[in-house]
């Protein structure tokens, strides 16, 4: 049974020590309602008195208080904020605390640049306030889409969307000036990575007019490498040996990989699919007032 902690934070956003095109993480929440079994944040709950990251959600109830106080700071150079890195910003309980209409809402007063990340079409709720922002500054939307099966879609992804539902938002959030992507991650061997999949994913992605798309093949560390082999066990115990020998190590092997991504890419040309989401990003915040653009130079 899934419980709600309300708590506050310290401090909104995040400054990432690592080098990637955002310079800072926002989550709202804590522990994310999806429940998807490959969920390489399941860690993040170990600081936390509970060890169900499913099920536990804690609520940042001051997040939008706290964001203001960054984002009017002077010392604040409007870097772009990755919001749901960690955990699903539009996952179900949004619909109650509505927390991402102040979030935006703050990012539109202090010119900010964002790019939000997730697997349901919640979003549209808030589609007047990203088109606002994407007239202004860098909007990236991108949505998690793995799989087309909706059976096994259901079994990996509980309680996210179906994935024609992902890709309708994608549509509709391309009609806006803030540029779209698929995330096709991860990608699981033996479940996900069949030719009919991957052609029907990136032939919708196509039709929903995104500007990238992003595959990544499954990693196992920590937490999530038990629960991902105990849902195998359960659901499909036909791969959970072909999956172990894979996956001695955190990664699948790389000659599993390269004959991967001979097919993938292989089907991005095919549908004139672009592999790189920073392009859009460089052309729209070197149009974007005081944007600090050093992550590019």
């Amino acid at each position: 049974m899934t419980t709600y902690k309300e708590v506050t934070c310290t401090i909104a956003c995040n400054k990432l020590k690592r080098k990637v095109p955002y310079s800072w993480d926002l989550n709202i929440y804590r522990g994310c309602e999806h429940g998807c079994k490959y969920c390489y944040a399941i860690y993040s709950h170990k600081h936390l008195s509970s060890d169900s990251y499913f099920d536990d959600i804690y609520v940042k109830t001051n997040v939008v208080e706290q964001l203001e106080m960054q984002l009017s700071s002077p010392s604040w150079t409007k870097e772009v904020v990755n919001i749901g890195g960690v955990t699903d910003s539009y996952q179900p309980i949004e619909a109650q605390y509505k927390l991402m209409p102040e979030i935006l809402r703050l990012l539109i007063k202090y010119r900010t640049p964002c790019i939000i990340s997730t697997k349901s079409d919640l979003i549209l709720r808030d589609y007047d306030l990203i088109e606002e922002l994407a007239n202004i500054t860098y909007v990236n939307v991108a949505a998690t889409i793995t799989c087309m099966d909706e059976d096994v879609r259901r079994k990996i992804e509980p309680k996210g969307v179906a994935s024609l539902k992902r890709f309708a938002m994608l549509k509709e959030v391309s009609k806006t000036n803030a540029s779209t992507g698929l995330h096709f991650m991860p990608i699981i061997p033996y479940l996900t990575d069949g030719y009919e999949n991957v052609d029907s994913l990136y032939a919708y992605a196509q039709d929903a007019k995104v500007d990238y798309v992003l595959p990544g093949t499954l990693y196992l560390r920590g937490n999530t490498r038990s629960v991902f082999f105990a849902f195998i066990k359960e659901e499909y115990p036909h791969l959970y040996e072909p999956l172990q020998a894979l996956y001695k190590k955190g990664s699948a092997s790389k000659e599993y990989k390269d004959k991967l991504y001979v097919m993938v890419n292989e089907l991005k040309r095919k549908y004139h699919l672009n592999s790189s989401y920073s392009k859009p990003m460089k052309e729209k915040l070197k149009q974007a007032e005081g944007v600090q653009l050093s992550l590019f130079d």
